[in-house]
């Protein structure tokens, strides 16, 4: 994975995965974001980084948070912005999906911000995109969202920077969860070990010590002293059968509730990559309490996507530069 998303001198190609995503690229991700952040008061500026570019939505899977923060983004870097509306497109009449790609490469594409249903749709995508063309994951299937990830470690870092000290408590579905997968190797990477995934056993990974972290069916025990505690959706969409009917006590004793909470740390932040359910894995008063970052989550989705897509066409520029004037 990391030959496609990588060129040859190691910088960011495509965006397909934390999984394999060095160290040092994760920060220089992080450090660029922190440059797009507005100032507290002031409207936030637009850069001409990618004037004259065009950045394809291309969803599969519906979206709000991820859409529009991708296009706002975009818009941000000067960047010409399309929406695909896949339901209504040619895909209906039986388009394959890669002729959709080679079609809107076709029409001048630079960028591609791509959800799907399907595991593995980004890196397949990627690896039939054009040599000018950028494919970036914006979730495909229970796999990976590398920039819900990189956004939750950059808020994260913003108000506990000492990684390698963290204890971070991950609640809910994390089984068919590719937030969680994504946001544990950007952790695992940046030097935490302390990630314990907490669930009724059904959503804990099958594998808990191949993924670097501690599962366990016992919330108290989970959240002890825990300095970050990640919400979870269920993920229905992912999911066989009513799910609930076998856990009928879930919000009791897997919710982020005040009663479950006073076992982590009394300065834990509260996060969770949206959208909320409440009443299911969080009480209203928690999500928009004065220890929660969930909304400064969505803030920050904005600055980290503008850093991903900002490093993907300098890169490209860079190596373009190069070229012309070897010629």
């Amino acid at each position: 994975m990391t030959d496609i998303q990588l060129d040859a001198d190691g910088r960011l190609r495509h965006l397909i995965t934390t999984q394999g995503l060095p160290r040092a690229l994760i920060s220089q991700i992080l450090d660029t974001a922190e440059s797009f952040v507005p100032e507290v008061g002031r409207p936030a500026r637009k850069v001409p980084l990618l004037r004259g570019k065009t950045v394809f939505n291309l969803f599969f899977e519906n979206s709000t948070r991820t859409r529009t923060t991708f296009e706002l983004a975009a818009k941000r870097l000067s960047a010409d912005v399309i929406n695909m509306d896949v339901a209504h497109s040619s895909r209906s009449k039986g388009e394959d999906d890669l002729d959709t790609l080679f079609t809107l490469q076709a029409m001048g594409a630079d960028i591609f911000a791509i959800r799907h249903p399907d595991n593995g749709a980004a890196a397949r995508f990627a690896e039939h995109a054009a040599p000018h063309v950028a494919i970036i994951n914006a979730g495909d299937g229970s796999h990976a969202h590398p920039t819900q990830a990189l956004l939750d470690v950059f808020t994260i870092r913003r108000h506990r920077p000492d990684f390698a000290n963290l204890r971070v408590a991950i609640v809910g579905d994390v089984a068919h969860s590719r937030v969680a997968h994504s946001t544990i190797y950007a952790l695992r990477t940046l030097g935490t070990t302390d990630i314990r995934v907490i669930g009724p056993e059904l959503f804990l990974p099958a594998d808990p010590q191949a993924l670097g972290v501690s599962a366990t069916t016992d919330t108290h025990a989970g959240l002890d002293s825990a300095d970050i505690v990640m919400g979870l959706r269920i993920q229905r969409e992912r999911i066989e059968g009513d799910i609930l009917a076998e856990v009928a006590d879930y919000h009791a004793r897997f919710g982020l509730t005040a009663a479950n909470l006073s076992h982590a740390n009394d300065r834990a932040l509260i996060m969770h990559p949206g959208p909320i359910n409440r009443g299911v894995e969080i009480t209203a008063d928690i999500a928009y309490g004065e220890q929660s970052v969930i909304l400064e989550q969505v803030r920050n989705g904005i600055a980290v996507r503008m850093a991903v897509m900002a490093l993907i066409a300098g890169k490209r520029d860079s190596r373009s530069q190069r070229a012309n004037s070897q010629t």
